[in-house]
């Protein structure tokens, strides 16, 4: 019999093992398997700290805190390689890149990278996973951002117009997407929030240079993020959301630790090298 202190106890003290090497820079080998895909994402976690003095009761802050996660993999492949981290952006492009490098990725592999548009994947991909890597904007995400625009231009037909344009971006001609709105943008005088084309166009204008679907599709790539999405699903938020679950960000930290090993299939191994480590 095991008391639920000493199981949480030993629970965070391995997920803190499992999770070291965040601050550590992996350096990519010379060469690598040819080709990787790679993705990361973001989801929010329920977080709880303390604030002031005083009765434990009423200093408890709780808020939402941002674990990022991130894969890669051989494309077509099922098992996939997986690395997260409740820390900022530095600290997750760490991870991503580890994740490569342990997934096979080197200097020259051709890094196929999707993600939601956020400009700081995008930025952490450029700095950590050098000039091999391609980034790609999902495409189910942009189309929502098309859906909208499109029910504002036509209506019921909006279904109709999201189609043209969805067909105009596989084929490249991210040009007369960008002109069929270009000229119908709602004025600055409208709230943002009611301004679908504006909001739309510019989304697309600022990532104009990463959305070559053709190229991706014609090497066989996934054009959208949902792998990373379910593996945010089944990999962090199985168990980080579970209902009346409120972490500590360390806690969530070495928690995060614990779901990629188990989702790595490296559990046994670790067992294994902890009987070996006091033998």
């Amino acid at each position: 019999q095991v008391n639920e202190s000493a199981v949480r106890e030993a629970t965070l003290k391995h997920g803190e093992a499992m999770q070291m090497g965040i601050e550590v820079e992996v350096r990519y080998p010379a060469q690598g398997v040819k080709q990787l895909l790679s993705e990361m994402d973001g989801m929010f976690v329920p977080i709880v700290r303390m604030e002031g003095n005083g009765d434990r009761r009423k200093q408890r802050v709780c808020e939402y805190g941002e674990a990022k996660l991130c894969l890669a993999g051989q494309v077509g492949a099922v098992q996939r390689r997986y690395r997260g981290t409740m820390g900022k952006a530095e600290a997750a492009g760490k991870m991503w890149k580890a994740c490569v490098v342990e997934s096979g990725g080197g200097a020259e592999t051709e890094l196929h990278c999707v993600g939601d548009g956020a400009k700081c994947i995008e930025a952490q991909m450029k700095r950590r996973l050098g000039g091999k890597a391609k980034y790609l904007v999902d495409f189910y995400h942009l189309s929502d951002y098309l859906a909208e625009a499109g029910e504002a231009l036509r209506g019921k037909d909006g279904g109709k117009w999201l189609r043209e344009q969805q067909a105009r971006l596989k084929g490249n001609e991210v040009k007369k997407v960008l002109e069929e709105m270009r000229e119908r943008q709602e004025g600055v005088e409208i709230e943002e929030v009611n301004a679908p084309i504006r909001r739309c166009y510019r989304y697309l204008w600022e990532r104009r240079e990463v959305v070559d679907y053709e190229g991706a599709i014609e090497k066989g790539f996934p054009i959208g993020s949902g792998e990373i999405e379910s593996g945010n699903k089944s990999v962090l938020q199985a168990r980080l959301k579970i209902a009346g679950a409120w972490w500590k960000v360390e806690n969530a930290e070495k928690m995060i630790g614990v779901r990629t090993n188990r989702a790595n299939q490296e559990w046994e191994s670790y067992w294994k090298q902890q009987r070996i480590a006091t033998a």
